[in-house]
């Protein structure tokens, strides 16, 4: 068919867009409506091709979604069988891809567009089985348009392909796809987590031949950067769970990208003799106990300093040192009342501590005698003159 002439005395075809291995995507211009448009043009095959051929443009005519592409105009069953889908200008998510790692910010907002547009797909029962960067295309805006369902089917339906065959790019194959097993929404998702990863990394995670690519998964789970924030890395191993039964839905991607968690807890190792990993409490409130320890810590020096000054001050002069009328008698230095640091935070209990405090212990809670209670010299203790506490507080 050549450049001029017009495909349904209607559409006047242009440059090629893309081709692909059953049909072929070529700019055009609807003479009718006065506009632009995308006609994907299938090559006439066998039973086989002409149900895949329907399937797709079934799938496409019942979707309506901002994220995916919109047909215009089908016809299946003609010589050149054809559909005509809204033209998108820009570029895919594989150039982009190859310009560099997206930040983390992009990624979220690409992957909850996709995710989005593919809780729609699977909503109405149908399972894309091709999620990779060059079928996605991004607008000038760069606003991720899923594309290419040329092997969709409804979730459940017998399968097209013959016994044993894997339909799919290796590279973004489910690990049910890979084993032949039944193909779900779930195989969607797990793609989706591996586009999500090449897009922040720059790179594909599972490179080579299409069998190696393709078995590489079923014997190592996704690297994950651990730089990521917590909550991305979290998801993202989540969607490419090797079970598919431990992934979440499209739907539940779309919030968790959307919407990230706000208080992240922070992780570290644990101690030597322990082998699980320890997720510490969220900053906010370690600070709290920090706060709350800091005023134990405080209040145990000041009293430490007072019980110091006193017995200095009672052990100066001797009761038998003589002394000199030429020099003023010496009295002892004044001592500063412990300070004590009230918080405002939240009361927080914190772990049992044991100080010594010239003898005196510290009760649990951080009772401290002479310290923090009204009263708290004791008859006896050596606290004495004029660095004695009238209720052990400032």
């Amino acid at each position: 068919m050549s450049n001029t002439s017009l495909l349904a005395d209607r559409y006047r075809l242009g440059e090629v867009l893309g081709t692909g291995g059953v049909a072929q995507v070529r700019r055009a211009r609807d003479v009718l409506l006065a506009r632009d448009v995308a006609v994907k043009l299938f090559q006439p095959g066998d039973l086989a091709d002409a149900r895949r051929i329907d399937n797709e443009i079934c799938a496409l005519a019942g979707l309506s979604h901002p994220g995916l592409v919109t047909v215009y105009d089908a016809d299946p069953s003609g010589e050149t069988p054809y559909v005509v889908l809204e033209l998108i200008e820009g570029r895919t998510l594989r150039d982009r891809v190859a310009d560099g790692p997206m930040s983390v910010e992009d990624v979220r907002r690409v992957g909850a567009a996709l995710a989005d547009a593919l809780a729609h797909v699977h909503a109405r029962g149908f399972v894309h089985r091709d999620i990779k960067p060059s079928n996605v295309l991004l607008d000038d805006e760069e606003t991720p348009r899923l594309s290419d369902f040329g092997l969709v089917r409804a979730e459940g339906e017998a399968g097209l392909t013959k016994t044993g065959q894997v339909v799919g790019t290796a590279a973004y194959l489910a690990p049910e796809q890979v084993r032949g097993q039944e193909v779900t929404s779930a195989a969607d998702v797990y793609a989706l987590g591996l586009l999500l990863l090449e897009c922040l990394t720059g790179r594909r995670e599972y490179e080579g031949a299409e069998i190696e690519a393709a078995v590489a998964r079923l014997h190592r789970p996704p690297v994950v950067p651990d730089d990521l924030p917590f909550d991305l890395v979290r998801l993202l191993s989540r969607m490419t769970a090797l079970s598919a039964a431990r992934r979440p839905s499209a739907g539940e991607c779309a919030k968790a990208l959307r919407f990230p968690a706000a208080d992240q807890p922070t992780r570290y190792l644990a101690p030597a003799d322990e082998s699980t990993l320890v997720v510490a409490p969220p900053p906010r409130k370690r600070g709290l106990f920090a706060a709350a320890s800091a005023v134990v810590l405080i209040s145990a020096i000041g009293t430490g300093l007072s019980a110091w000054n006193s017995a200095t001050s009672s052990s100066e002069t001797p009761a038998n040192a003589p002394t000199s009328t030429s020099a003023p008698a010496r009295t002892a230095d004044p001592v500063p009342a412990p300070v004590v640091v009230q918080s405002t935070a939240p009361a927080v209990t914190p772990a049992p501590v044991q100080v010594v405090d010239r003898g005196t212990p510290v009760g649990p809670g951080g009772d401290r005698s002479g310290s923090d209670k009204p009263g708290g010299d004791k008859p006896g203790s050596g606290k004495s003159g004029k660095g004695k506490d009238k209720k052990g507080g400032a």
